[in-house]
């Protein structure tokens, strides 16, 4: 393969790769999810409406019914390799971009659901099901499915308040920065931490109970060091080196997950600002439209720090999560966790691109952020390579570090290509070298992984007991 020589994308043709098992299997289901969701909206409204909005609630009814016709016209084309549509005109960004890849396509006789490139096919999915409405246009399918999988996430998100306490006391008392080992021996940590928190993505988790999610949240240091050896691309060392030459810059983090896995980017984002001097300001990049089950939206972000706000410190049970509070030493450390937190969003340390929506003074209103440039790029049907020549890189210009979380964000650094598992990361992002200091935390969800060394991925592919690794997120 010479050095201008892009491999193949994955897409179902492939019965053996993981996009085959999505359309046939995960699609599906999640579209059934999604029908299922909006129809008990419907009748909720149905059966409980006043007559006094009542020409509004049958209007959201009708659009509701007509999504679910719409929903269940794409499973059924789906099923029979019908050519994905063209996006018709909503009035939000990428349609020009989509359609002209889609023609591009359908002229290569690539355009149907088994067809497809897998990551173009997956930005298709539901991206205009409520966008054409006027009642549903914020409404978010999997917004319960995030919620409830935070409330079963109860045990280590005390757990991970309780380390920031006990952080916090040990800096208060000797100072972190003039220990570098210790701070590097705490980095390593808050870096492992933040990638396990990957591992809860609802897409993969539809039928998991509380107990399994909870094994999945490795965040206890001898749980991590257990789990070190299933790191396969391990640079946290390089990354370490890189941090600890830097002196008061700004981290960006290109998140993935809502719910816990965003709680952890939340503490490695407070531990980096609050204890070092590496970085003075923080901004966290989210989607303004779930594309795939599980993203942080500006709303989720708002509806984790209210839900966080809501739980009383002064005691153990916070009637939010499954688990109550181990001690009140917990308890009080989420409390204090949460506000400093609350303090950050408001006087800049922290930032979420397109805004918070402050209402009141407090980051957990329901003020709906509208989109800019910036945010609008992180939901475009294409791989990452343009963002060398998007406008500030999407925000990302002049960063210290960039962190890409989660699978669709290292599939889009890589372009989900079938490029052999040893081509170094550096030749697969292409224009992106030497213009973003970044650092990709994924745990495997689809088949694509770069910059492996020789052998370690036909080993895996060999041994019974790692059988599904690309994929299983573990």
């Amino acid at each position: 393969m010479s050095e201008l020589e892009f491999p193949a994308p994955y897409d179902p043709t492939d019965k053996q790769c993981f996009a085959y098992e999505t359309v046939v299997k995960r699609w599906p289901v999640i579209i059934s999810n999604v029908i299922d969701a909006v129809y008990q909206i419907n009748h909720q409204l149905a059966t409980t409406s006043s007559t006094q909005d009542y020409e509004l609630i049958q209007e959201k009814v009708t659009e509701g019914k007509n999504i679910i016709e719409i929903a269940s016209k794409l499973k059924y084309d789906m099923a029979r390799d019908k050519p994905l549509l063209p996006i018709p005109d909503d009035l939000g960004a990428h349609i020009q971009l989509y359609n002209e890849e889609l023609n591009t396509l359908a002229e290569k006789g690539k355009n149907t659901w088994f067809t497809a490139p897998w990551l173009f096919a997956e930005y298709r999915l539901i991206r205009t099901w409520f966008s054409l409405t006027n009642n549903w246009k914020q409404y978010d399918p999997f917004s319960l499915q995030k919620e409830d999988v935070f409330k079963s996430s109860g045990a280590a998100v005390y757990q991970l308040a309780q380390t920031m306490a006990e952080i916090d006391a040990e800096s208060a008392k000797s100072g972190l920065d003039s220990d570098p080992e210790r701070l590097e021996a705490l980095f390593e940590e808050m870096l492992q931490m933040c990638l396990w928190g990957n591992a809860t993505d609802l897409s993969l988790l539809p039928t998991m109970s509380t107990s399994d999610i909870q094994k999945l949240q490795r965040v206890g240091k001898e749980e991590q060091e257990a789990s070190r050896q299933y790191i396969l691309r391990d640079d946290i060392d390089d990354a370490w080196n890189w941090v600890k030459a830097l002196n008061n810059t700004r981290l960006d983090i290109v998140l993935d997950n809502a719910g816990f896995e965003f709680f952890t980017d939340l503490i490695i984002a407070d531990f980096l600002v609050t204890h070092t001097s590496y970085f003075r300001q923080v901004t966290f990049h989210p989607k303004q439209i779930p594309w795939f089950v599980s993203d942080v939206t500006p709303t989720d972000a708002r509806g984790l720090l209210a839900s966080l706000a809501s739980i009383p410190s002064s005691t153990r049970s916070s009637g939010y999560f499954s688990t109550d509070a181990p001690s009140d030493e917990h308890a009080n450390a989420l409390h204090t966790l949460t506000y400093r937190w609350l303090k950050y969003f408001e006087n800049g340390t922290f930032k979420l691109s397109g805004g918070l929506g402050l209402e009141a003074g407090f980051p957990g209103g329901t003020g709906y952020s509208e989109p800019s440039d910036d945010t609008e790029y992180w939901t475009r049907p294409d791989g990452y390579h343009s963002l060398a020549s998007y406008p500030n890189m999407a925000g990302l210009e002049g960063s210290g570090l960039v962190i890409f979380k989660g699978d669709l964000n290292y599939r889009k650094l890589t372009g989900d290509l079938r490029w052999p598992a040893t081509t170094p990361l550096e030749k697969v992002i292409g224009p992106l070298l030497g213009r973003l200091p970044l650092l990709s935390l994924r745990t495997c969800k689809a088949d694509v992984v770069v910059g492996l060394k020789p052998g370690v991925a036909e080993s895996m592919d060999a041994d019974e007991s790692t059988k599904g690794w690309r994929t299983n997120g573990r």
